[in-house]
């Protein structure tokens, strides 16, 4: 068994918690029609495990753009902040909906810093959001 394996139960586990959807852009699998991934939140390359607590489900883009980061950049303040943890944390807390639910902008240091660095605005997901607010599968209800 290597580090990278998840057991089924676990995956599903954390895929209900996380309504199947990105935690970080609020992406939904059924909209793109392609599974999510499993993120480390805290990166296993840091010292993450591979549990419940430090799982929770990205997009492959967001996940890219995590990378390997628990801190990063707040552009406003310059100061190092955690990335967002959709797990611990309030996504209205941390963000909100602007441009009819197309673009999101941080709330808070973390949110900033978080819509930064995995680049949650990227014009293909801005697009993208466009359309599935007019099918009305977006923004998510709840």
């Amino acid at each position: 068994m290597s580090s990278d394996y998840i057991p089924v139960e676990l995956r599903r586990r954390v895929a209900r918690q996380a309504r199947h959807r990105c935690g970080y852009c609020l992406t939904q699998e059924a909209a793109i029609g392609r599974s999510m991934e499993f993120d480390h939140l805290l990166p296993r390359s840091l010292g993450g495990p591979t549990t419940e607590d430090n799982l929770w489900l990205a997009c492959s883009l967001c996940n890219d753009h995590k990378n390997n980061r628990f801190l990063i950049v707040d552009p406003e303040t310059g100061l190092s902040v955690r990335v967002f943890n959709p797990r611990q944390q309030e996504w209205a807390e941390h963000f909100a909906w602007s441009e009819g639910a197309t673009r999101i902008d941080g709330r808070t240091a973390a949110g900033r810093a978080t819509v930064a660095a995995l680049q949650l605005n990227r014009p293909s997901l801005v697009l993208a959001r466009r359309l599935w607010v007019a099918a009305g599968w977006h923004p998510p209800k709840d």
